[in-house]
């Protein structure tokens, strides 16, 4: 439905992936290597779906992700999803590079709603931005860690989105029919206000960023470990790093003060050919060992998926295509209809599998191929040797003097 309504850059900017796209496909294939162990013989008459996430209690044991540029699938479109997670009683996060104003955002959920950060702009910039979060009610801060540069994405440049944006008359006259075809998505996009800029990345001298910016800014913003340092200094709540693919990452995360880490390769957008999240999650989850919460998302289609996420450790999800197809389908009815094909479906496999509540999950109802633990657990012990070895020298000179 989504793919009627939308123009083929906009449709192609949510639906599409990096490089050959072998990670977008494999996010949602790798479900299918995962399978249940049910217990039969059991009566549920209810099913318990609640979840606590970093303190907050959440009707569903999944979130809506941060998509950015969600106003170019439908007008306001990050208040009305916002305002969709929150009458269902579970948390939006809303990216930094959205086309509503944050303060708008968080007004229009009656539910919790978080901040993804990237440092586009320069400090300056994401400070503010971050010191609005906190005024504004935002409950946690989720900082991104896997975009050095914004990933190969070829569907963007086949569909002209770089001419688009440009401004520009002549380059961006080749590829106009594609919206021009679209009439009813074209007149609530001009309505809305027409080509975006970003409104909660103010540059000092300059206003807010321009849609065409983005790309460059984000070569020059690369979130390195330093930089949670500052950030925790300016935002107070909890931390969740996102991007986290390794037992590595996942420990200096939490050794730098994450709250949460999000264990996501970014829908499959920035380096394609690495590890699905539900492959990457048992890693993270052994190398954190208790010390935070683990989140993921990344292929989440179906009720089932978001089952066995929870089973693997991660204490909720994060949906984003699942639900922004329902956005560029209807706006907020289709975010609706998204979430709760979600939550029935999550029901429906709960009552299969014997399981009463989502609390309740654990690796024991699901089966994994052989080889998956074992490899987390060789990547692990490779990493503890490998630090060893690096602080060895360290008390050696440490000792001498």
């Amino acid at each position: 439905m989504a793919k009627r309504r939308l123009p083929r850059a906009v449709f192609d900017y949510i639906d599409g992936g990096a490089g050959a796209e072998i990670t977008l496909r494999e996010n949602s294939r790798i479900f299918e290597d995962v399978t249940f162990r049910p217990r039969n013989a059991v009566a549920s008459s209810t099913c318990r779906l609640q979840t606590t996430v970093l303190g907050t209690t959440l009707e569903l044991p999944f979130l809506l992700a941060p998509v950015g540029s969600s106003r170019l699938s439908f007008p306001r479109g990050e208040c009305v999803a916002a305002r969709e997670a929150g009458a269902a009683g579970t948390a939006y996060t809303l990216s930094t590079l959205s086309g509503c104003k944050l303060e708008d955002v968080r007004a229009a959920s009656s539910g919790p709603v978080w901040y993804q950060l990237y440092l586009v702009g320069g400090r300056e910039a994401a400070t503010a931005s971050i010191q609005r979060a906190r005024v504004a009610g935002f409950s946690a801060l989720v900082v991104t860690i896997d975009t050095a540069v914004a990933g190969n994405r070829e569907r963007d440049v086949r569909s002209g989105t770089k001419e688009l944006v440009s401004g520009q008359f002549w380059k961006m006259l080749p590829h106009v029919p594609q919206l021009v075809v679209r009439p009813g998505w074209l007149a609530g996009f001009l309505l809305d206000g027409g080509l975006m800029e970003f409104p909660n990345v103010v540059l000092p001298g300059k206003g807010p960023m321009k849609y065409a910016e983005v790309e460059p800014a984000l070569a020059q913003s690369t979130v390195t470990w330093q930089d949670l340092r500052w950030i925790r200094k300016v935002w107070s709540g909890p931390i969740v790093v996102k991007g986290v693919l390794t037992a590595q990452d996942a420990r200096r995360a939490v050794d730098e003060g994450a709250a949460a880490v999000l264990v996501s390769n970014h829908g499959g957008r920035q380096l394609d050919g690495v590890a699905p999240s539900l492959r990457a999650l048992p890693e993270v989850v052994a190398a954190v060992g208790g010390r935070a919460e683990v989140l993921m998302d990344g292929g989440i289609r179906r009720g089932s998926d978001v089952v066995k996420a929870l089973c693997l450790g991660a204490r909720a999800v994060l949906v984003g295509r699942a639900y922004a197809y329902g956005l560029g389908a209807a706006g907020g009815p289709g975010v609706a209809r998204a979430i709760e094909i979600l939550r029935a479906d999550l029901v429906r496999t709960l009552a299969l599998l014997g399981c009463d509540d989502v609390a309740a999950l654990d690796r024991s109802y699901v089966d994994c191929p052989a080889h998956w633990p074992a490899a987390s657990l060789a990547v692990t012990k490779h990493i503890d040797s490998q630090r060893n070895r690096e602080e060895r020298p360290q008390r050696s000179s440490q000792a001498a003097t």
